[in-house]
């Protein structure tokens, strides 16, 4: 069963309003009340410039929000998904000591906590129980950041939405803390059909399990009744609910209590409540966030765009920091895309039809897509918007006023990390969506009578940092709807960071272009590194060695080789790529010092779902496919080597067949089961080091 149009705007404005509550709160998190007082006053706009960050970042509640909802999907879509499911997929997407969580340490932060008893084996269903961790850990705010998305895919149905949040809570939470989060949950799924918040609260309160929370709703639903300032609301919380009352780091009460009279505060103004979210302390992006989501999908778009400008500066952007690094940069369609289809499958819908990556099917979504930042001085620039606002069918409504000669426009998105983009708290690592060797498929239109002269390019950085601008052919827009492809030329296995379209014109060109579908889902014809690509010794993490997402504790560019890969335990990978990746071979030159196996790894999904060849303990061969923490040897054979020694070894992946040498050894496979049909490609090293001279990638 499809769900309608109504559904899908409001999942997209719901995903929407999470970024703009956590862009919002981001720059304050962890600041005195008095202190954001003092400076801001209140926060109804971002402050990011005002204190030197950048605006898109790398933060926990977006990306532990969008990469656990993967769940659903990586395990079939199953309409009664566990805990104990949602915890192999914080197995797989999670980089120890680096993303998603507060790496706060056991006992301390309750994510990290819950992280370690999965990794140890403890099943995610009692990896965050009360009685494991203790009432205070277990009860602290993580239960409800994470879990918009699981609401989202409830639309209209508060029980699913309630029990699949409170699955994804007990992973790392227990108590009030997943009594909360499953009655924000159930708030979100009935926000849908009902926009009144009296009746909205009064049907939801029925889903609250605990006395405390029922009595802490009561008090806020009474004292936001009897008081409109927030301040003064939130003065008042302060006393009764707030840190010097509840332990811990962050806990859930006072954190829940803020998020519903922020809600009530602002009754439907969805600025205002966005705003109290952000300037009330306490956790403030986890806050704003909460609300964010909750009024973008009771409101809608047009409650968003009431206030200010708040879609503008996001451009629908945001990071999902995983092991699983192509799917790293994202964008607010995308993620609404993938909540929509799990909808979908929950009533049954059995096939969704892949859409390009750039569609711009919904209102007002520009997939991040502005007037390109890496052109210095622009001398046109581009109002971009979509077309579906105006009634010009959907696509990326591109309006110039000043293209003429010698002023031609340039619009852009980001296929990696920003080169002079700072990104701090959390790390950042990504693998470029956009490989030399991929077909870009561009489909454009113009009402213009003589429309403009439209070229894709990309940008990339060169070892030296030094910027390079790499162009397609020009062809004129016309009035039809034609499509353009273009071949990514070779740039020596560096990452693309932008692609983009340029425009041009010898006379004044005033109008709109739309700009309908971008496209581009191929494996690369050819990607490949050579030989040492240090600068120096100091040249210790390079921009462009950043395109290589690492679980392993040591991975990094080498002065005897292109890379060494270190790790002191199992599970040290190294990967790049994306789920466009489907079948190709993986080669390189490898060198082994102390290790219990190392090797090659493609169609990785994560860190642990691949394929990989290894060889171990100087005379065993093997393809393997690990899925999960199970790991199954697809074939073996006998070989002798050594370390230190330079051996040659390939790993070719077709279909449900796989071959793999070593030398002069091959070995070939077929898995009957067929798990893993795309994905990266890199390295894998157990208890050891390996040194790397070279990476190839290439189509077959």
């Amino acid at each position: 069963m499809k769900i309608s149009k109504e559904y899908q705007d409001k999942i997209y404005a719901g995903v929407l309003g999470k970024l703009i509550g956590v862009y919002l709160g981001r720059p304050v998190e962890g600041w005195p009340y008095q202190s954001i007082i003092d400076r801001f006053g209140e926060i109804p706009y971002y402050i990011n410039e005002e204190l030197n960050l950048p605006l898109i970042v790398a933060d926990d509640d977006i990306s532990g929000t969008f990469a656990f909802f993967r769940a659903m999907e990586d395990h079939g879509f199953p309409k009664e998904i566990t805990a104990d499911q949602i915890g192999k997929t914080w197995l797989n997407y999670i980089i120890e000591n680096r993303s998603i969580l507060w790496w706060g340490g056991l006992g301390n932060s309750t994510e990290h906590t819950a992280y370690l008893h999965l990794k140890h084996g403890i099943p995610g269903s009692k990896s965050g129980s009360m009685e494991r961790n203790g009432p205070v850990l277990s009860q602290q705010i993580g239960a409800q950041i994470f879990m918009d998305a699981y609401a989202m895919a409830c639309p209209g149905d508060p029980e699913r939405a309630n029990h699949l949040v409170r699955a994804c809570a007990r992973v790392s939470h227990d108590g009030v803390a997943v009594d909360a989060a499953g009655f924000l949950g159930a708030l979100e799924a009935a926000a849908f059909d009902e926009k009144n918040l009296d009746k909205l609260f009064g049907q939801c309160v029925n889903f609250i399990e605990t006395e405390e929370l029922r009595r802490l709703a009561d008090d806020v639903r009474n004292l936001c009744a009897a008081q409109s300032d927030w301040r003064k609301v939130r003065e008042q919380l302060d006393m009764k609910y707030g840190y010097h009352i509840y332990p811990g780091p962050c806990h859930m009460i006072p954190n829940h209590a803020m998020v519903l009279a922020g809600i009530l505060c602002a009754g439907d103004d969805f600025a205002k409540s966005v705003k109290i979210g952000a300037s009330a302390a306490w956790d403030t992006d986890c806050n704003a966030g909460n609300i964010g989501c909750f009024n973008g999908i009771r409101l809608g778009l047009e409650g968003m765009e009431a206030g200010p400008d708040f879609r503008g500066p996001v451009a629908d952007r945001l990071l999902v920091i995983t092991s699983d690094g192509g799917e790293g940069i994202s964008d607010a369609v995308k993620e609404t895309r993938r909540i929509v289809r799990a909808a979908e499958a929950l009533l049954g819908e059995q096939e969704t039809k892949k859409l390009p990556r750039f569609a711009f099917e919904y209102p007002g979504s520009v997939q991040g897509f502005q007037n390109c930042p890496y052109i210095a001085h622009p001398k046109c620039r581009v109002q971009i918007s979509n077309g579906n606002e105006d009634g010009k069918g959907n696509g990326l409504r591109l309006h110039f006023d000043t293209l003429a000669e010698g002023a031609n426009a340039y619009v852009s998105t980001a296929t990696f990390l920003d080169l002079h983009e700072e990104y701090r708290n959390y790390e950042t690592y990504v693998s470029p969506t956009l490989y030399t060797g991929q077909t870009v498929s561009v489909s454009a239109d113009s009402e213009l009578e003589h429309g403009p002269a439209m070229r894709p390019y990309v940008w990339y950085a060169d070892r030296d940092n030094k910027e390079h601008f790499l162009s397609g052919e020009w062809v004129t827009i016309t009035r039809k709807t034609d499509a353009f492809a273009w071949e990514i030329p070779d740039n020596g296995g560096l990452p693309v960071l932008r692609f983009g379209l340029e425009f041009a014109s010898e006379k004044r060109c005033c109008g709109d272009v739309f700009v309908r579908s971008i496209d581009w889902s191929n494996t690369p014809v050819k990607l490949e590194q050579k030989g040492i690509m240090m600068r120096d010794m100091w040249d210790t993490n390079p921009f462009w060695a950043k395109m290589f997402v690492a679980g392993a504790k040591h991975f990094a560019p080498n002065l005897n080789c292109t890379y060494c890969i270190s790790h002191d335990e199992a599970g040290g990978l190294a990967t790049v790529g994306t789920r466009d990746f489907t079948d190709y071979r993986v080669a390189s030159a490898l060198k082994f010092s102390l290790h219990k196996r190392g090797g090659l790894v493609a169609r990785s999904m994560g860190h642990r779902r691949y394929y990989a060849a290894v060889v171990s303990d100087g005379e065993v061969f093997r393809i393997i496919r690990h899925y999960d923490g199970e790991e199954t040897v697809l074939a073996e054979g006998r070989i002798s080597y050594a370390q230190f020694e330079k051996y040659q070894m390939t790993l070719t992946v077709r279909g449900d067949t796989l071959e793999a040498s070593f030398g002069e050894t091959i070995l070939q496979a077929r898995d009957e089961e067929a798990l893993l049909k795309c994905g990266g490609a890199g390295f894998l090293i157990d208890e050891g080091a390996m040194f790397i001279d070279g990476f190839l990638l290439e189509r077959c």
